[in-house]
């Protein structure tokens, strides 16, 4: 089978043997992929310190016919995005993009995802630091959206029935959205004012003004995707960077 070149951002690594490396990669082309990168880790490897996390670039991969395990030829490093590291918070919600693009992109062509993922990385690198929160909580749930998670905003998640936008209305994770007040009388869920509802139909529209959120808010809708996504993406698995993003431990250290 001849090689493959697409776009790729490194996902995640881990060490195969004395001198190989294995790396999930997501591309533009192929989704979500695992690739062993022979002789990474030796001296003279022709991927030298290419294989950063999240670094960018066009990656050639060889598909192998009998398994999910291919061979990574080539990968030329293009970004390496040191400035997300620069914040803790910028480093705390790439990783939670990155790890939704482990547990939830297709291993097949979903450039939809892999565009929002990589433009994401880049706008929390250059966002000023009182903007990388609501813009990391935009692209978080512009990928659970994209990724085909997207909360019902409109019509009640459970029935169907058109909401009253003037009204409060209950979110309930588990339904997948707001509820009307018929389906909500039955169900424990987080009470969304209009304001809230508002903002959070902004933070899904990336055409839409980015909401102004104080820290009180900003919690609220941070706990608000942290239960969404634990119940719709986790299926029972550990999200490690779900629950470093959440809990922000950075913030009492």
């Amino acid at each position: 089978m001849p090689p493959i070149s697409t776009p790729a951002i490194v996902l995640a690594t881990i060490r195969y043997g004395e001198t190989s490396k294995i790396a999930r990669l997501a591309t533009r082309e192929l989704g979500v992929q695992s690739a062993i990168a022979k002789g990474a880790l030796r001296p003279k490897s022709r991927f030298g310190a290419a294989l950063h996390l999240l670094s960018e670039g066009p990656a050639t991969l060889v598909l192998s016919r009998s398994s999910d395990l291919h061979t990574l030829t080539q990968f030329d490093s293009r970004e390496i995005r040191v400035g997300l590291a620069a914040r803790m918070d910028r480093y705390a919600t790439a990783m939670l993009l990155s790890e939704l693009m482990l547990r939830l992109a297709p291993a097949s062509r979903h450039p939809e995802s892999y565009d929002l993922f990589r433009d994401a990385l880049a706008v929390l690198e250059a966002a000023p630091a009182a903007a990388v929160e609501p813009l990391g909580l935009r692209a978080l749930w512009r990928l659970v959206a994209v990724l085909g998670f997207a909360p019902a905003l409109e019509q009640c998640a459970r029935d169907g029935a058109p909401l009253d936008p003037a009204a409060a209305s209950c979110f309930s994770p588990q339904d997948g959205g707001l509820l009307c007040g018929n389906c909500a009388r039955d169900t424990v869920g987080a009470q969304l004012r209009p304001a809230d509802r508002s903002a959070l139909g902004a933070l899904l529209a990336p055409e839409a003004e980015l909401p102004l959120l104080d820290e009180r808010h900003l919690a609220a809708h941070r706990r608000l995707l942290e239960r969404y996504v634990r119940y719709h993406l986790a299926e029972g698995a550990a999200l490690p960077a779900l629950a470093f993003w959440a809990e922000r431990g950075w913030i009492a250290a």
